[in-house]
């Protein structure tokens, strides 16, 4: 028998007060850890290809478009000199970026058209984001254009975040809590690769390296960090190593690449030795 709107009282589960309030967080944290599991097993999905990096990257042409109707503005219309070289600096740099969208576009559609080529009754392998535009749209987009299927999984953020149109309805996901989506970024990553990016990008990056450092987890997860111009510039790694704080080694975690060739050839190659070929 169904309870009435107004019935009185609210069975727990049904009181949106409490499931809201601060005393049933563990519930909430337990439903973002519960609900993706469900819908990846409807869609017998078991393994991803995780594409992370910065959700401010666009396409080239508009980057473009952007650089241009600046200029045209401070030239006809100057105004603030600080705030008219700050605009410029953005928009230059948004130039500098776009080149990496469409390289996520390519390596994505290029990993999905092997993961659809492959033997078997569903895709095997993923391709995961973020859900958010930028990058994260680039690497749905890319799976999207191959026929596969994607996922995206989203955060609640103030800024930057909104579903991107290239992913499955029933794929769509929306966390609030930053290390339960992490939880599934990693559970089900038979790859990583981090193109350029923020602070996030950062954050994700760092703290797949401390999970594989530090043996939390042992299976075979290959990195890219893709651009080396990027990644050179922004991380000393090898200063690492001369301040004694990382092993040699532990540079030998990931590898950078400079493009979707040889990315894609790398990760085919690690896949298929490490997932595919009998033992």
């Amino acid at each position: 028998m169904k309870e009435k709107p107004d019935s009185w009282p609210h069975k727990a589960y049904k009181n949106l007060d409490f499931l809201n309030s601060a005393e049933a967080r563990k519930i909430r944290v337990l439903a973002e850890m519960t609900e993706p599991e469900h819908r990846f097993r409807q869609h017998n999905i078991e393994d991803t290809l995780v594409i992370f990096g910065s959700a401010r990257t666009i396409h080239i042409d508009e980057a473009k478009q952007r650089l241009s109707a600046v200029e045209k503005r401070i030239q006809q219309k100057p105004g603030d000199e600080r705030s008219d070289a700050a605009e410029l600096r953005l928009a230059r740099s948004r130039v500098k970026l776009a080149p990496y969208y469409q390289a996520t576009v390519d390596l994505a559609r290029e990993l999905t058209e092997w993961s659809l080529s492959l033997k078997g009754e569903h895709q095997r392998f993923v391709v995961c984001s973020g859900g958010g535009p930028g990058i994260m749209e680039a690497a749905n987009r890319g799976a999207t254009e191959a026929g596969g299927s994607s996922i995206g999984l989203g955060i609640s953020l103030p800024f930057e975040q909104h579903v991107n149109p290239y992913i499955p309805r029933d794929l769509q996901f929306e966390f609030h809590y930053f290390f339960v989506r992490k939880y599934w970024f990693m559970l089900m990553a038979r790859c990583l690769v981090a193109m350029p990016g923020g602070f996030g990008t950062m954050d994700e990056l760092f703290e797949v390296l401390t999970l594989i450092q530090t043996h939390k987890v042992e299976k075979k997860v290959p990195i890219v960090l893709f651009g080396s111009e990027f990644w050179d510039d922004i991380i000393n790694f090898n200063a690492f190593v001369e301040w004694g704080v990382i092993s040699p080694e532990d540079v030998n975690l990931y590898r950078k690449i400079d493009t979707v060739a040889e990315a894609k050839k790398y990760i085919i190659d690690y896949l298929t030795q490490a997932y595919l070929e009998t033992k």
